[in-house]
């Protein structure tokens, strides 16, 4: 029997934008008052010199099209692309929340998904009576849903507010049940959507932490995210949607860096024009780039490679002493650390006219995955300190652990690393064969 749980063959949705729509819920009077008003309507707009309006032009718009991939038991694949890839669209016809236009989907099991804040969930009704019904809607028994029950309300975190309505939770509070429902009922597929950013930090390390679960038991992951660490961490297979087609399916290093790199992702160069660039009395800045430890400007970086931040700037006027520096935020806006140029040819020397490039290299198995944002400055520092030129968040990169079993950092751990930093610290360790080792319980 074929592994395969999921089947997408030559699947498109297509939307039809700009077409005035009737509400199914008109009545008949309603509709032929509507059909008759409308003539005199678009007159009355071309006799005042205004265009008819746009909503009656049809317009097709095709959010996929022509999408194909088998996913087997057990996977756990990222789906990533940039916004409005067609990604959503996929995991609602995935869902069955929409029916596509052309193609098929074939999916063996039952299905969970979680593709926005309090989908399934009936306001009405309590936290508790939710549980049971979305666990109805998967097919699952009354029986079935009480032995999972006390897991998800410990998951959720929501125990207090149990058998409270549902329409008086905050978002997080509705994500963290939600979730915990999707995840906790035992679906043989299930489907993930960029909805747990909505959720703090540690909430959203929970979740992949129980997304790495799931699919450790035989279970299947689909997880849409813009959080390319996230998703090099918890999938070894991503697949790449570009502008409603699939554009890449293969492994999480080589897809992610390939996305990163295109543009795509986040910016690694900035270049000033003579309008844009930071200026001071005596400097001004040109570039910042990030290149890699082979000097190529690169979107990520392994987490065990080095990487440099290079501040290109003009010094127009001689007699200055000058210091580069570089500040770098992590996407959840901590900041790092801030390092200044102490290279010992220019330190302390006033620098003559010319053009300058000054790299911060950052060394491998030192920060954690995820974004890092790079803010940068040029101060002046003789006859008195002075900020020459400053650049908020001028560039930025991704750090990726490829998990490739390669990694000496991560070592055999295959779970999260909690910490704005990720050493690669010297370990010692002396042993004893001769110790008098005696075990003593205690009473």
């Amino acid at each position: 029997m074929s592994n395969i749980v999921v089947s997408v063959k030559d699947l498109g949705k297509k939307f039809h934008i700009g077409k005035l729509q009737s509400n199914s819920h008109d009545t008949l009077g309603q509709k032929l008052g509507e059909m008759i008003l409308t003539p005199f309507r678009r007159a009355g707009q071309l006799a005042h010199g205004h265009a008819t309006a746009a909503a009656d032009l049809d317009e097709e718009f095709w959010a996929i099209q022509d999408v194909n991939f088998n996913i087997a038991q057990g996977e756990l694949v990222g789906i990533i692309g940039r916004n409005g890839a067609g990604k959503s669209t996929l995991l609602k016809i995935l869902s069955r929340i929409t029916e596509p236009t052309t193609g098929s989907i074939s999916i063996r099991g039952r299905v969970g998904s979680l593709l926005e804040v309090g989908t399934g969930f009936h306001p009405e009704l309590t936290g508790r009576e939710n549980i049971y019904l979305n666990g109805a809607i998967l097919g699952m028994t009354k029986n079935d849903i009480s032995l999972a029950f006390d897991e998800i309300v410990s998951f959720s975190e929501v125990e207090k507010f149990l058998d409270t309505p549902v329409k008086h939770y905050s978002s997080g509070m509705t994500l963290r049940l939600a979730f915990a429902v999707a995840a906790h009922l035992e679906p043989e597929v299930l489907i993930v959507d960029e909805v747990l950013a909505v959720g703090d930090a540690r909430f959203q390390r929970k979740c992949i932490n129980k997304m790495e679960d799931v699919g450790g038991q035989g279970r299947t992951v689909l997880f849409v995210s813009h959080n390319m660490a996230a998703v090099t961490r918890m999938c070894k297979r991503v697949i790449l949607l570009e502008g409603g087609t699939l554009a890449a399916d293969g492994s999480a290093q080589s897809i992610v860096s390939s996305y990163l790199s295109s543009g795509s992702g986040t910016s690694s160069v900035r270049e000033f024009d003579a309008e844009t660039a930071p200026k001071g009395d005596v400097a001004i800045m040109k570039a910042v780039r990030v290149r890699n430890q082979e000097g190529k400007i690169t979107e990520s970086t392994n987490i065990s490679d080095s990487v440099g931040i290079e501040i290109e700037f003009d010094v127009f006027e001689e007699g200055r002493v000058l210091q580069p520096h570089v500040v770098l935020v992590n996407d959840e806006g901590v900041k790092l650390f801030t390092s200044v140029d102490v290279d010992s040819e220019w330190r302390n020397k006033a620098r003559p006219k010319g053009r300058y490039t000054s790299t911060a290299w950052i060394p491998g198995n030192l920060l954690t995955e995820g974004m890092g944002i790079v803010s940068v400055a040029i101060w002046a520092l003789e006859p008195s300190r002075k900020l020459e030129c400053w650049y908020r968040e001028a560039v930025a990169f991704q750090v990726i652990d490829s998990m490739d079993g390669t990694n000496s950092a991560r070592g055999e751990w295959a779970g999260d690393f909690d910490g704005v930093m990720r050493p690669l610290l010297k370990w010692e360790t002396e042993y004893n064969s001769g110790a008098d080792v005696r075990s003593e319980k205690l009473a």
